[in-house]
């Protein structure tokens, strides 16, 4: 049997979660995903709108957006405090217009922490660790109870790609079935902005990832 596609973190170790930041930089594919959400958030978002990030991780995206959409307030929310250490740090130039929540996305309580309403939320690379479709899904329900009416939700991650014979970890799971997901949690709308680094013969985990759009 082939190898199931996937990767164990310890993000909880302040050496992992370095080394993680150091080999996960922005390469020019990710940087692509960036400006598709860049994109859409210039022209859903208010210039003053307030977006947040569910495992903000390094905080590469937040990093991208704060530089594109200056006027803009941003909360990163990770469960990983290593990882907040290297946000706050990376982030540190923009000063209070950036929060920071350590929570457990699948503690619903994660939402009640934002300061107000999200105009979106983001994410890249983060859901599919969450284990499998349930939870992920519960993650989308939370999202769509936290936003408000015309609120975007931008979630760049790990699916498994049509046609491959590959096994996948149970949080990689095909792009139709976010749609799904995401409609059975209360978005009116839901669609897929593209697939990136897409490998169907010999993918490694860190190919296939698509960028998911979903509006309130």
């Amino acid at each position: 049997m082939s190898e199931v596609i996937g990767a164990a973190h310890q993000f909880h170790e302040i050496e992992y979660a370095e080394d993680w930041a150091r080999r996960f930089k922005p390469t020019p594919e990710r940087l692509h995903l960036f400006e598709t959400m860049l994109q859409q958030l210039q022209s859903a978002v208010p210039a003053d709108g307030y977006v947040v990030e569910l495992g903000i991780g390094p905080a590469y995206l937040a990093e991208f957006l704060l530089e594109r959409m200056p006027h803009i307030s941003y909360a990163g929310v990770d469960f990983s405090q290593p990882m907040l250490t290297q946000a706050a740090t990376r982030l540190a130039r923009y000063g209070d217009r950036v929060q920071f929540q350590q929570a457990d996305l699948l503690n619903d309580s994660w939402s009640a922490g934002l300061g107000g309403p999200p105009a979106a939320i983001v994410s890249t690379w983060a859901l599919h660790d969450l284990g499998g479709q349930a939870q992920t899904a519960q993650v989308y329900r939370a999202c769509a109870r936290a936003l408000p009416q015309g609120g975007l939700l931008l979630n760049g991650d790990f699916v498994k790609p049509d046609g491959t014979l590959h096994p996948f970890e149970p949080g990689r799971f095909s792009v139709s079935r976010h749609l799904e997901l995401l409609q059975e949690a209360g978005f009116s709308q839901a669609s897929n902005l593209g697939l990136w680094e897409e490998e169907i013969e010999a993918p490694t985990a860190s190919h296939n990832y698509a960028c998911l759009l979903a509006l309130v």
